[in-house]
């Protein structure tokens, strides 16, 4: 078992942030984004891949994306992949780009959205949850092997529950701003 590491648990605590923070990009508030793309995958060679890897994707107006799909033979899969991505797009194809006029959102989806922005914000939590569990369990192996006392145990312990709390309200705090920013468009 890892012995306990602070500096650790608050870089995987940080990593879940920054996590939720680039999921809640992806999720579309009306304005176009190129991040809203990142989440989908084509098939293309054969194997599946992000499509940033395939095409370049830009917003040449505030509701419109275009990707420019670097090969032709790409076009097709390129396409697909955006229809299967259940973004609510739908690709119109000149050449080698595909551009992806962003309709209204309707009340619906916008609540769709703001539900999926609160199950990312629980994904979030869960994973910085998981970190605390990890810590704690080092701290009590640690004192188990006579490495630390229990006070030192305890003190730590706390310090812990301390970084959980801080990480967890800055989850909820990015995951309510996005939920309020789709809500409010």
């Amino acid at each position: 078992m890892a012995k306990y590491d602070k500096a650790d648990i608050e870089r995987r605590m940080t990593g879940a942030v920054d996590s939720l923070k680039h999921d809640l990009t992806g999720l579309r508030t009306g304005r176009a984004n190129t991040a809203l793309l990142d989440p989908v995958q084509v098939e293309v060679y054969g194997s599946m891949m992000p499509i940033s890897q395939v095409a370049t994707v830009s917003a040449p107006e505030p509701r419109m994306l275009s990707v420019q799909v670097w090969d032709r033979a790409n076009v097709n899969a390129v396409e697909k992949g955006i229809a299967k991505s259940n973004l609510g797009l739908n690709p119109m194809t000149d050449g080698q780009t595909i551009r992806l006029p962003l309709p209204d959102l309707t009340e619906e989806r916008r609540k769709e959205l703001a539900k999926l922005a609160g199950q990312y914000a629980e994904k979030a939590r869960i994973a910085i949850r998981n970190v605390r569990r990890d810590a704690m369990e080092a701290l009590k192996t640690d004192e188990k092997k006579k490495e630390i006392s229990e006070d030192d145990r305890k003190r730590s312990e706390e310090e812990v529950q301390k970084l959980t709390d801080k990480y967890v309200a800055e989850a909820d705090s990015a995951a309510e701003a996005k939920e309020k920013e789709i809500l409010t468009q």
